[in-house]
């Protein structure tokens, strides 16, 4: 019996779950301690639903949130922004219905999606599109919200743009091609090392390799002189300098990382060249306010013009060895990796 086929027509506001506990700061990957729980989960309000989880999505925040690095994390919670699953209890238009989502709350400033079941506003649901996988959906979150939110604030690319992917076989970057490609852009990505681009693309992409090339000089030199009118530094600091240098003429960078926060700013080269900085963080995004990104992109998945990651089966994580999947995740896996509820 799948998840739709279980879902109740009861509306019942309250269930037990298991969920991943995490009880206090680990300081490393090494000391976290992730304890299976039985908690009770409510429905406070009609409007939110209940969603019985298939998957869910392990990204680099949620594991840095759970060993103690995000300093507005709450003690104990169950960590986990991503989720897919199908609704089991909630408003009727809903129940039955297979949802996929995310959250910067979720999983941090309140309890999240690793688990059996998750307490969600109705709103920060989206209905899941039927030709994608619950295991698919669930890793589509936070790489394709933060590589939307990306493209939205800098205007969609188009086919008169040169857009410039640093950290190309990065999931968020992976998540820029896609788009950056689909709307008909020429897209150069940026790798680090020698290595090919490893995602999916509506058309062929250019990759530079970092460590054997000067990255900003080549990408005016592949443009006429011009450079790249979109910039989407998934990285921050390391590919800042390549990556101002690749600018065209009112230019535009979106950056939503930093290893080392504090930078070299050539005041003259921003203002002579009319640049323009983006910073996206979709951890300040609810899942409510991640739903409104989600459910533009959904036609999309459903039309086949963007695609999940495919998720291998070794990269699908039960929960008695969510370490396993964390560690994987924290020593960036090449691969999407996912935590399935043990049955």
């Amino acid at each position: 019996m799948n998840l739709a086929e279980k879902a109740s027509p009861a509306k019942a506001k309250s269930i037990a779950a298991n969920a991943l506990r995490v009880h206090e700061k680990a300081g490393s990957i090494e000391n976290i301690r992730l304890a299976v729980e039985q908690v009770s989960l409510a429905r406070e309000r009609e409007d939110q639903v209940i969603v019985e989880i298939a998957a869910a999505g392990v990204n680099p925040s949620d594991v840095k949130a759970a060993i103690g690095m995000m300093p507005y994390a709450v003690w104990p919670r169950t960590p986990g922004r991503d989720f897919a699953g199908v609704v089991v209890a909630g408003p009727g238009s809903l129940l039955g219905k297979k949802v996929f989502g995310t959250g910067g709350d979720v999983g941090i400033r309140r309890d999240g999606t690793h688990a059996s079941h998750v307490v969600l506003d109705a709103a920060a649901v989206t209905e899941a599109p039927s030709n994608i996988s619950l295991i698919e959906a669930a890793g589509i979150g936070v790489p394709f919200v933060t590589a939307w939110e990306g493209f939205r604030r800098t205007g969609m690319p188009t086919r008169n743009d040169v857009v410039l992917v640093m950290g190309a076989n990065g999931k968020v970057g992976q998540a820029a091609i896609q788009i950056a490609t689909m709307q008909g852009a020429r897209t150069i990505g940026v790798v680090r090392r020698d290595e090919d681009y490893r995602g999916f693309s509506s058309s062929p992409i250019e990759v530079l390799n970092a460590s054997a090339a000067d990255v900003g000089q080549s990408v005016k030199d592949m443009t006429g002189g011009k450079g790249a009118s979109i910039v989407f530094n998934t990285v921050g600091d390391p590919y800042y300098p390549a990556a101002s240098k690749a600018l065209a003429m009112m230019g535009k960078q979106i950056l939503i990382a930093a290893v080392n926060k504090v930078v070299e700013f050539d005041i003259f080269a921003f203002y002579r060249g009319r640049h323009t900085y983006y910073g996206v963080d979709t951890l300040a995004f609810t899942a409510v306010e991640s739903a409104e990104l989600m459910r533009e992109m959904a036609p999309l998945f459903a039309s086949g013009k963007l695609k999940p990651f495919p998720i291998e089966d070794r990269f699908r994580f039960p929960f008695s060895r969510a370490k396993d999947a964390y560690t994987e995740v924290i020593g960036s896996a090449l691969q999407r990796v996912v935590l399935v509820p043990d049955k």
